[in-house]
């Protein structure tokens, strides 16, 4: 069965995902949506603040989707969101780095007859448990009670 709004309880947390980061990726990336040196060029990269090239933090957000996606969303009864809230990078993703998951369920509510609001704290780890995405997801559900 599908998990619906009503299956989620505050407090519910899940850890998954182990996803490597190239330097292909992160160039391509870059190239596509986020063409700073510092995400696109390794020599210009080495100069900058980083010390070396980093991938854009869109292209985090979009890795850490993925594994959502994957991990939550694909056999779930949401049905999208409306937003996301302290959205945050404070760590860089390196070539070679390796992800992870982690989100635990700080709210819910209805949002309307037929859909409920659910605020998820995710953290984005690399290989070292460091973090580089922090940020409160809003996403709808289903309401199995409308259904």
């Amino acid at each position: 069965m599908r998990e619906c709004f009503e299956d989620i309880e505050v407090g519910d947390e899940q850890s998954f995902g182990s996803r490597d980061v190239t330097r292909e990726e992160i160039l391509e990336f870059a190239e596509r949506y986020d063409p700073q040196s510092f995400h696109t060029d390794e020599a210009a990269a080495s100069e900058s603040l980083f010390g070396g090239l980093i991938a854009s933090g869109w292209h985090t957000a979009s890795m850490t989707m993925r594994m959502l996606v994957e991990n939550v969303f694909e056999d779930s009864a949401a049905t999208g969101a409306v937003g996301v809230d302290e959205l945050r990078w404070p760590n860089p993703v390196r070539p070679g780095d390796t992800l992870s998951v982690h989100t635990e369920v700080e709210g819910t509510e209805p949002w309307n007859e037929g859909l409920g609001l659910v605020r998820s704290r995710t953290t984005t780890l690399n290989q070292d448990d460091e973090v580089v995405l922090s940020m409160v997801g809003l996403s709808l559900y289903e309401r199995r009670d409308a259904a």
